[in-house]
């Protein structure tokens, strides 16, 4: 069953369902799931039911061809507001909240849904990237999620309550996502003609971890033959860790000058290794069953997960933009001494 063409949340989605039928809709909403599980997608599709000028936003079913539905899809609706982190910014900018120094609280997202509807039912505003709203960017938005405006609707997306500050979290309706189960995964590839091979589908969606962003990742046929390369180095009984870094740092160069596509492919390259690493922690805990890939790691289960950690840190890293360089190194250091010694040192200790 799907709602809008968005598999796999159907309980949201009754959620939202339910709240309108009792017109007991909250006004800010914080939706946590992984990355490339429908939050997205489910908040413009909402956005659309809300706005949309045929049917009743309790039907919860936008037409998808008024004026008001097209604007939707395109950006455009002027009772509409997405912001989100610029890629070059470590986090999201109080100017995007509040406008810069000359127009404080005259501009920016806080003031522009204080105002009235221009020409839909509601005003509404997506948050992308809210685990990078930070104790002065949240501060900003307190007022606006204490006291929401008549008639408005925040919706803030992150992939975790974890990441979220207390002060945002305890202000918003917490609508938790789950991660997609493979055939789900497989069946939107396909729709969406990512790859066109029901195999490759599959195959991509096993090892995706729920999240379609990151089978799509994986059916790039660069990434691919890296990800290759980059597990039989992983899987070593003795881990080289300039090795590693070498193959890492040439496969990140590949993308070219632009700062965005370098820090996406060390993205890629970590993510890969937090998805072996997890098969070899199933695998080592008798979950699942391990891949002669997976034999030759020496440590079980604790060593696994720590690596785990390791691989989350360092992506964690990278996303608060810190030399890559220095990341990369750290990162295979660390794995390396924990191949050896069974223990690691994290970033956040």
């Amino acid at each position: 069953m799907s709602w809008q063409g968005i598999r796999g949340q159907d309980e949201v989605v009754e959620r939202f369902r339910t709240a309108l039928a009792h017109h007991r809709l909250a006004s800010t909403f914080l939706f946590v799931g992984p990355e490339g599980c429908g939050k997205r997608l489910l908040a413009h599709k909402l956005a659309q039911s809300f706005l949309c000028e045929v049917n009743p936003e309790e039907a919860l079913n936008p037409c998808g061809n008024c004026t008001a539905c097209k604007q939707v899809l395109a950006g455009t609706h002027p009772d509409l507001d997405v912001i989100a982190k610029p890629e070059d910014k470590s986090s999201i900018p109080l100017e995007m909240l509040i406008g810069d120094k000359e127009h404080r609280m005259r501009e920016g997202l806080c003031f522009r849904i204080s105002l009235k509807p221009y020409s839909g039912r509601r005003k509404i505003a997506i948050i992308d990237d809210a685990d990078f709203l930070f104790h002065e960017g949240a501060n900003c938005l307190l007022k606006t999620l204490e006291e929401p405006p008549p008639k408005s609707i925040l919706i803030l997306l992150g992939t975790s309550e974890q990441r979220q500050l207390p002060t945002i979290r305890s202000r918003c309706q917490v609508v938790r996502f789950q991660p997609l189960v493979p055939e789900d995964i497989a069946a939107i590839l396909l729709a969406q003609h990512v790859t066109d091979d029901p195999a490759a589908a599959q195959q991509a969606a096993a090892i995706a971890e729920g999240s379609v962003a990151v089978a799509t990742r994986m059916l790039d046929a660069e990434l691919a033959e890296f990800r290759s390369e980059l597990l039989q180095s992983l899987s070593q009984t003795l881990l080289q860790p300039a090795v590693l870094v070498k193959l890492v740092q040439t496969f990140v160069d590949g993308a070219g000058k632009e700062s965005a596509a370098k820090k996406q492919r060390l993205k890629d390259a970590l993510g890969s290794a937090t998805l072996f690493f997890r098969q070899l922690m199933l695998a080592a805990s008798g979950a699942s069953e391990a891949t002669p890939a997976l034999r030759s790691w020496p440590y079980g289960a604790k060593a696994s997960a720590t690596a785990v950690d390791l691989c989350l840190e360092a992506s964690t890293a990278v996303d608060a933009n810190a030399s890559a360089a220095n990341v990369l190194e750290w990162w295979a250091d660390e794995l390396a001494t924990l191949q050896r010694t069974g223990t690691a040192s994290l970033l956040s200790h």
